[in-house]
């Protein structure tokens, strides 16, 4: 299954191409395509694979980034072994020392907030690189920025509180990907400029409506989109629907649909 979920991007740009957007179900097979950037003679080879709900690896140029590994070594028994890790909170969907401690991390630096890193022994203290909101670090070449993350309503501020988990940012030969982790459609999402990849949540209760994402994709307008992230309680969150509420107004965005919970239905 994994292999299959493999999506490949390799990034030649002459000026500005775009493509069409191309959606997937479970009866075609587990792969997109979607394209990034050349810049001065250099070309951006990016490989996205979704392992499941917030948890991707990307290899970036050979750079390989785990993003909120969860789910234990059997999830990744597919992939190289990580040279940077990324985990945005404390929650059990994006933080799990189970998995860390079961992976080959030797290698790797492991970027947390502060309240992650309260949480993980200090077998890892080498390793770790502590940033808070807005804070940065360049690591493989990529600067990693720490975006903000939180809740905007009353109901659910408690989920998220502001200044605890990081989305985050990275910048590499003028190509920009941001994850959001959880978060609503705050003003600091909404500020963004030039993403050519961004992963956008949507989840009830924790994060945030369909039609909020879709609000703000539509404000800060990233060339592609990745909706992750949307399974919530009890609902799930409607691809199709912030697919169309992105492109019946910005038909420009191309909103790219992974495979992001291969043993569910949806």
């Amino acid at each position: 299954m994994r292999h299959s979920k493999h999506l490949i991007i390799t990034a030649v740009f002459m000026g500005l191409l775009t493509m069409g957007c191309k959606e997937k179900s479970k009866s075609l097979p587990e792969k997109a395509e979607a394209v990034g950037l050349k810049t001065d003679n250099t070309i951006s080879n990016i490989e996205i694979t979704p392992i499941e709900h917030a948890t991707a690896v990307l290899d970036w140029d050979g750079t390989i980034i785990y993003v909120d590994p969860v789910g234990g070594k059997d999830a990744f028994s597919a992939e190289k072994e990580p040279d940077l890790i990324l985990i945005t909170d404390i929650h059990g969907d994006h933080f799990s020392l189970e998995t860390l401690q079961a992976l080959n991390t030797q290698k790797a630096k492991i970027i947390v907030p502060q309240a992650v890193a309260d949480k993980i022994p200090t077998e890892f203290t080498p390793q770790l690189d502590i940033l808070n909101n807005g804070e940065s670090k360049e690591r493989y070449g990529i600067n990693i920025e720490a975006i903000p993350m939180y809740n905007l309503r009353e109901e659910a501020k408690g989920f998220h509180v502001k200044g605890r988990g990081n989305g985050y940012l990275l910048s590499k030969n003028n190509e920009r990907i941001y994850f959001s982790g959880d978060t609503e459609d705050i003003p600091e999402m909404r500020a963004l400029q030039n993403i050519d990849k961004a992963f956008v949540c949507m989840n009830l209760p924790y994060t945030m409506t369909v039609e909020s994402a879709a609000d703000a994709v539509l404000e800060f307008k990233p060339k592609q989109v990745y909706p992750y992230h949307y399974r919530g309680k009890p609902d799930v969150g409607d691809v199709s629907k912030f697919k169309a509420l992105v492109n019946d107004k910005n038909p420009n965005i191309e909103v790219v649909q992974l495979d992001w919970y291969p043993t569910e239905d949806y």
